[in-house]
């Protein structure tokens, strides 16, 4: 009798969180290995990254802050993974969001219980707006969402620039690429945890269920599986397509009207923070739950505020950067590994 490793179609989620778990431990002692060479006490860099992000209530908060936008950006990415649709282009439609959220915040004058619906409404409608063209050209010419997507970053993040710097800049305090702050923000409530991070997890709370549970969440998942099954079902693909991208940029522009909005208070360049590219892996790390999103986003925010302190330890950004990326990469070999078991075969 001998035995071979054969890939499972379906994960058990105890076999995905026992790899995980295994991989973040075999990182963390590299990294131990790697600190103690240069001269640095991993217990005493452990112990002050536990009490600086949840071992005090200013990292809690951080954390919070953190998970904010990065829950919405994962959303984002998620809802077209989950019918092989790839939107790569999250940061972009987070600057769309967050440069519409302004405007209604600058401009418009409304009272507060007008002002955030309406800058809601209009974040998300811009997130929809920059992801547009390339849906449709997705939806019925089949151009590729990957490229499309990916380019409008670098338009919307220069647009931002320009307006923060140009017509918007602020005039008062001369701040450095960035308007005045906003007339209206979103209230705290718990320290500078903002009612951004209550609709967060309630926007994912939502869309699980309703996908998980509707027709539309029924239909799409059957044109992104087999779009030749769903035609032939009488479920027209190219329309759930669009509607499915559509989605995923609103959920995009929904983040960034909730940091502009919520945390910076202001536009600036360089708002997205990288996002809505860290939204892709919080979308990977929750595979096929939606829910999973929230656990996701926490470990994320997680290690971008653990790389934070240890750069006030005078650990380098570049040092920070590796650490960052060696952490993501054992959770991403912790998964593919968990995907294979050992199956006997009789001779």
């Amino acid at each position: 009798m001998s035995s071979s490793r054969t890939r499972l179609t379906v994960v058990p989620t105890q076999r995905i969180l026992v790899g995980r778990g295994l991989a973040l431990l075999a990182a963390l002692l590299i990294v131990a290995v790697t600190l103690a060479a240069m001269g640095r006490s991993p217990i005493t860099l452990f112990g002050l990254v536990m009490h600086s992000t949840v071992g005090s209530r200013f990292g809690l908060e951080d954390l919070a802050l953190f998970m904010t936008p990065l829950m919405l950006t994962g959303a984002a990415v998620w809802v077209g993974i989950r019918v092989n649709l790839w939107n790569i282009g999250a940061e972009g439609q987070f600057y769309a969001g967050a440069t519409a959220a302004t405007a209604v915040g600058l401009f418009t004058g409304l009272p507060p219980a007008l002002a955030i619906p309406a800058m809601i409404v209009a974040g998300m409608a811009a997130g929809m707006a920059w992801i547009f063209v390339p849906a449709v050209a997705r939806a019925w010419l089949g151009v590729s969402e990957i490229v499309t997507t990916l380019l409008l970053n670098f338009v919307a993040s220069l647009l931002v620039y320009y307006l923060a710097t140009g017509p918007w800049a602020d005039r008062v305090t001369g701040a450095l690429a960035s308007t005045e702050r906003l007339h209206v923000i979103l209230p705290d409530i718990w320290g500078v945890v903002h009612w951004g991070f209550p609709l967060a997890v309630f926007t994912v709370v939502v869309l699980g269920v309703l996908l998980a549970r509707s027709r539309f969440g029924y239909e799409t998942a059957i044109a992104g599986a087999n779009p030749e099954a769903a035609r032939y079902a009488g479920i027209s693909v190219a329309p759930r397509v669009l509607a499915v991208l559509l989605l995923s940029g609103g959920l995009a522009g929904l983040a960034g009207m909730v940091e502009v909005a919520g945390t910076v208070h202001r536009l600036q360049g360089g708002i997205a923070n990288n996002y809505g590219y860290l939204g892709i892996v919080v979308a990977l790390l929750a595979r096929g739950s939606c829910l999973s999103l929230i656990p996701a986003a926490l470990l994320m925010a997680f290690i971008l505020d653990t790389g934070i302190v240890l750069q006030t330890t005078q650990i380098s950004a570049s040092a920070v950067l590796a650490i960052t990326g060696l952490l993501v990469l054992a959770i991403a070999v912790g998964d593919e590994l968990a995907a294979y078991a050992r199956v006997k075969k009789t001779s």
